[in-house]
């Protein structure tokens, strides 16, 4: 098979950040265009903060007060340049780019930044490290990742994968998370079709949960937990969403969220720069199909009905072990979900979830399933038979 070509270049930002496009023809130019901006240098008072009782850091990031929200259309920072209408990317066109993100929650801070924790016994503190970075789909202010083709989209699949390597390589950085926000209600405060990169200097608190419970797994059956879980619900069937030659998609047995779909590819890789081109090839595809699904579980009728259906994509990766590489018990999975439960109804935390975080859904998971295969594209749709482990 054809390796997919794309052309990567590398800019800076008047403050000093860095920008890279991801371009699909050669020789564009678009990295040597000067940010005309008067910015003044890059830095952020980033910290992190340590909470014993769960073991856990949390950012603090109060800079990030001052970001920019929902601007007017003609505001956007997302947009290309174009005359005097200056924006985060110099460029007056792009196909893929992607930025340090300008008020990051996350990124390197002097160990000045720090309060003084003299005479707090409470505080435990320590400089902010890692990486936060913006992940631009188009250069269509109006468009969504759904309305992308499956070039475009496989132009982003290599944005990932080579994002994850190069931050994946820092020596700050114990986990990189892609992912989308679509929608207000989901908390997005810019509209254009974007997504963003987290390089955690830490574990955070749902990979390290998953890795326990692999670990924990193999010990008890010698067996890989992720392996064990797609093999299980490929023989159950019954809430298989979609399946191809390199992905199956299933609506777990214990989702939480009223419409949740977890994609893993059949050949177990830790990170999405572990792919084949195969397993990107067929991604591509198979992760427009599942976003269309979504927009068609509440159909938009007349004006004036429900926006388009939010979500959160997650991508689930392995941590970086302590020899500097992923750990290869971990199977990379995205995690696709979205909090309306029904037309113009919403799921909000209730307080066991939000405070205990013991989940309740309102939507059966095998109900989910049929609705999301009815809504798929027919090209991805599957039979739902029983399959036995291949």
């Amino acid at each position: 098979m054809r390796t997919r070509q794309v052309f990567r270049s590398v800019g800076r930002l008047a403050d000093g950040r860095e920008i890279v496009y991801f371009d699909e023809s050669p020789d564009t130019g678009r990295a040597e265009v000067a940010d005309r901006r008067p910015l003044p240098p890059f830095s952020t008072g980033s910290q992190l903060r340590y909470d014993p009782l769960l073991d856990e850091w949390v950012a603090l990031a109060a800079h990030r007060q001052h970001r920019t929200f929902l601007p007017p259309p003609d505001e956007c920072p997302l947009d290309p340049t174009r005359g005097e209408r200056l924006s985060e990317i110099p460029a007056g066109d792009y196909d893929v780019v992607v930025f340090e993100n300008r008020f990051p929650s996350l990124a390197p801070a002097p160990a000045d930044a720090l309060p003084d924790a003299g005479g707090d016994p409470a505080l435990a503190a320590r400089p902010s490290a890692g990486r936060c970075e913006v992940v631009c789909f188009t250069s269509d202010h109006s468009a969504s990742f759904s309305d992308l083709s499956p070039e475009r989209a496989r132009t982003v699949v290599e944005a990932w994968a080579d994002r994850t390597a190069e931050l994946g390589a820092r020596p700050d950085v114990a986990h990189v998370y892609p992912f989308e926000n679509r929608g207000i209600e989901i908390g997005v405060t810019l509209q254009h079709p974007h997504g963003q990169i987290y390089a955690y200097p830490f574990v955070p608190p749902r990979i390290a949960a998953m890795r326990e419970a692999a670990r924990k797994h193999r010990a008890a059956t010698g067996a890989n937990l992720f392996d064990t879980v797609v093999a299980d619900e490929r023989r159950a069937g019954r809430r298989i969403v979609a399946e191809g030659e390199h992905w199956t998609a299933f609506v777990p047995a214990a989702a939480r969220w009223p419409y949740e779909i977890r994609l893993f590819p059949l050949r177990r890789v830790p990170t999405l720069a572990d792919l084949d081109e195969a397993q990107r090839d067929e991604l591509a595809r198979d992760y427009l199909d599942l976003l269309r699904a979504f927009d068609g579980l509440f159909p938009q009728p007349d004006e004036g009905t429900d926006p388009p259906t939010p979500y959160i994509s997650a991508w689930h990766q392995a941590p970086v072990g302590a020899d500097g590489t992923p750990d290869s018990e971990f199977a990379l999975h995205l995690q696709l979900f979205t909090l309306r439960r029904a037309p113009g109804k919403l799921k909000y935390l209730a307080g066991s979830e939000s405070g205990m975080a013991a989940w309740i859904n309102d939507v059966a998971p095998e109900d989910a399933a049929d609705r999301i295969r009815a809504a798929l594209p027919a090209v991805a749709a599957r039979p739902t038979e029983n399959k036995e482990q291949r």
